[in-house]
C-alpha cells in the first residue's frame, strides 16, 4: 500500500532502524568518520560502497533529509545544500563548461538572473525567453543547448511557465529539463509529472516554512539518460549511470564549493517538512480568499495570483498544481506610496523572506529587485509599486482585517 504525502514523510525515518530506538533521526555533528578497516575508507572514497567520507560531502543527518525531499519529488536520489541559490549555482558549475547553452525563463527569481548574469561571464551563454509558451522555448534552442530552466509559479508576477509542454520539447531534445519547484514546493506539485530531470527547492521556504534556518536541495527525477550527456568526467562513471549526473553534481557542486548543509540545519528542516501539506493548505486557502478581497477594492489596480480567475495561466494552475500556491503580488492605485500602505500593516511584517508561516510583504522593485536596474524590471513586468505577498497561517478574517485597515 503507498502511504499519503504527509503519512510517507513523517514515517520515512523509521524505514531503517534509529539507534536507541528514537522515533525522530537524531542530529549528528561529527565531521570525520573512521574505518576499522582502511580498505573500506577507500571504497567509500570511490564509490564502491556507501558510507560518509568526510563531513562537506554530507553526514547521516544530512542524507535523512534528503532521502525525505526524494521521496517527495518521486525521485532517485538528492543532494542538499547550504541554501537554494548553492543548490542553483552548484548544479550549473557541475553540469556546463564554457560554451554551452541554456534556454531560462526570463520571469526568474532575482538572485538567480544575478547569478545566470556571473555564468555568462564565465562562457556560458543564456537566452531568455517568455516560457508561459513553449514556442518561445523551442525557437530558442541550439545545437550547443545543454538545458532548459524554468521555474513552476515566477516570482514576483506569479507567470505560470507551460511546464508539460516544455517536459515535452526536452524529453524529444534530449536536453535536461531543470525545474525550480520553490514556488510550489512538492506538495503541490511534482515537477517529474512534467519529465523534468532535475528539480531545485529552496529548503528555506515552504519546506522548512518556520524561517530559522537555510537550505537548498536538488533531486534528480530518473528521467534524464546520463549516459548520453558529453560533460559526465569518467571519474564518475564507476557507479550506476542513472546516477552519473547527481554523483558529479555532489562532487563537483557541492564537495569542490564547498556548499555543505549542516546537521542542525538538515535537523530543522527536515522537522519542518512534516507539516508542509498542513501549512501549504492553510496558507493557500488564506491567499485565495484575500486575492478576492484585494482584487475587489478600490485602491488596488492588480493583483497577481493564479487562483484569480484573470489570471493569463489560471486554467494551466489549476490542471498543474494541487492548488494555487501562496504567493502573490499587488499594484496599489495610482498616487497611493507603497511604503505607507506597508507601514499601515499591523499584522503582515515587512521582511525579504517567503514561504513563511507569517505573512510577509516587500516593495520589490526597491529591494529584491533593485540591482537589476530598470531596463530588466521593465523586460520583466515589475512596476516600482509592485509589492510581493507571501501569505501565511494566520487566521483569515484577521489577515483581511488587516488589509482592509491599511487600505482605508
Amino acid at each position: 500500500m503507498k502511504n499519503g504525502f504527509t503519512t510517507t514523510i513523517l514515517h520515512s525515518d523509521l524505514e531503517a532502524p534509529i539507534e536507541h530506538n528514537s522515533v525522530l533521526k537524531p542530529m549528528h555533528t561529527a565531521v570525520a568518520f573512521g574505518y576499522p578497516d582502511a580498505r573500506d575508507l577507500a571504497k567509500v572514497f570511490k564509490g564502491e560502497q556507501p558510507g560518509y567520507a568526510y563531513g562537506r560531502q554530507g553526514n547521516p543527518t544530512t542524507a535523512a533529509l534528503e532521502s525525505k525531499i526524494s521521496k517527495m519529488e518521486d525521485g532517485v536520489a538528492t543532494v542538499c545544500f547550504t541554501t537554494g541559490m548553492a543548490a542553483i549555482a552548484g548544479t550549473f558549475v557541475a553540469l556546463l563548461r564554457g560554451g554551452d547553452h541554456v534556454v531560462s525563463s526570463s520571469f526568474l527569481f532575482g538572485n538567480t538572473n544575478s547569478l545566470f548574469g556571473t555564468m555568462s561571464q564565465f562562457g556560458c551563454d543564456i537566452s531568455y525567453v517568455d516560457a508561459t509558451r513553449v514556442e518561445n522555448v523551442e525557437k530558442a534552442l541550439r545545437p550547443d543547448t545543454k538545458m532548459v530552466f524554468v521555474e513552476t509559479i515566477a516570482n514576483p508576477r506569479t507567470q505560470v511557465a507551460d511546464l508539460a509542454r516544455i517536459g515535452e520539447l526536452c524529453a524529444r531534445r534530449g536536453l535536461i529539463y531543470f525545474v525550480d519547484n520553490t514556488m510550489t514546493s512538492p506538495y503541490l506539485f511534482q515537477p517529474k509529472q512534467v519529465q523534468a530531470s532535475l528539480v531545485i527547492n529552496s529548503l528555506t521556504k515552504y519546506i522548512g516554512g518556520h524561517g530559522n534556518t537555510l537550505g537548498g536541495a536538488v533531486t534528480d527525477t530518473g528521467l534524464y539518460d546520463w549516459k548520453s550527456y558529453p560533460n559526465i568526467y569518467d571519474n564518475y562513471k564507476n557507479t550506476d549511470p542513472a546516477k552519473w549526473g547527481i554523483v558529479q553534481i555532489r562532487k563537483k557542486g557541492l564537495r569542490d564549493a564547498g556548499a555543505t548543509l549542516v546537521a542542525e540545519s538538515a535537523h530543522r528542516l527536515a522537522m519542518g517538512a512534516e507539516t508542509l501539506a498542513l501549512r501549504m493548505d492553510k496558507a493557500a486557502g488564506n491567499a485565495l480568499q484575500l486575492a478576492r478581497f484585494l482584487a475587489a477594492h478600490p485602491k488596488v489596480t492588480r493583483v497577481y495570483y493564479p487562483g484569480l480567475e484573470d489570471h493569463p495561466q489560471h486554467r494551466l494552475a489549476g490542471e498543474l498544481f494541487r492548488n494555487y500556491g501562496a504567493l502573490m503580488s499587488i499594484e496599489l492605485a495610482e498616487g497611493l506610496d507603497c511604503f505607507d500602505f506597508l507601514n499601515k500593516l499591523k499584522l503582515v511584517i515587512s521582511s525579504s523572506h517567503l514561504g513563511d508561516n507569517r505573512t510577509l510583504a516587500i516593495p520589490v522593485a526597491h529591494t529584491i529587485y533593485w540591482e537589476m536596474g530598470p531596463g530588466r524590471r521593465a523586460e520583466m513586468g515589475i512596476a516600482d509599486s509592485l509589492i510581493r505577498l507571501s501569505i501565511g497561517i494566520e487566521d483569515t478574517d484577521d489577515l483581511i482585517a488587516d488589509f482592509r485597515q491599511a487600505l482605508a
